[in-house]
């Protein structure tokens, strides 16, 4: 269970909104918390910052980065920038679809076929994102936050299997990892 389905709204907004904190800001940080932006966070922040709520709503709607659903328990991220395209990310992007049953939304996180290029209940979101900062070891992608470079085909694929074991041995969905920093294997390359 998300955060968001415990949390009352009122209480999640009124925890990020501070005198002088812009709204982007808030709205990442209430993501962070609750796992995505409840609909029912954009009447209190509109009244709390003195907006409409078309101007909130156009804001969470405006950057693909937010989503008012909430996330499948494996969410992956593959960069679709120059660096990584040049290095294969477009034939990686198949084989994921392939294998996950998925498709990536065309223009990012909120136009797929649900805003997370996953379907409804889907154990796997797919999001096409620009540029991981990893260039010089694309392809890149993320998994439930977690960097992961030079990645083939074979390796997502052991990748993918490690990230559903452990949402097995979780017993149930989870909401993807905000905070953990990406480590660096033995070898140097970050996993």
């Amino acid at each position: 269970m998300l955060k968001a389905d415990t949390i009352p709204v009122a209480d999640l907004v009124a925890r990020h909104v501070r005198p002088g904190r812009p709204l982007l800001s808030i709205l990442h940080g209430i993501q962070a918390e609750a796992g995505y932006l409840p609909a029912g966070v954009i009447a209190p922040l509109a009244l709390a910052l003195n907006l409409s709520r078309a101007e909130v709503h156009g804001f969470i709607t405006y950057y693909p980065h937010f989503h008012t659903t909430p996330p499948a328990a494996i969410v992956i991220q593959l960069c679709r920038a120059e660096a990584c395209q040049s290095m294969g990310a477009e034939a990686l992007a198949q084989h994921i679809e392939q294998r996950t049953g998925c498709r990536f939304a065309e223009h990012g996180g909120n136009t797929g076929i649900t805003e997370h290029g996953g379907h409804a209940g889907a154990a796997v979101d797919l999001e096409s994102v620009y540029c991981l900062g990893l260039c010089a070891l694309s392809p890149a992608l993320m998994i439930n936050q977690r960097l992961h470079a030079k990645v083939t085909p074979q390796k997502f694929d052991a990748l993918l299997a490690c990230a559903e074991q452990s949402i097995e041995q979780a017993g149930s969905q989870i909401a993807p990892k905000t905070s953990q920093p990406a480590q660096p294997s033995a070898a140097g390359e970050i996993v």
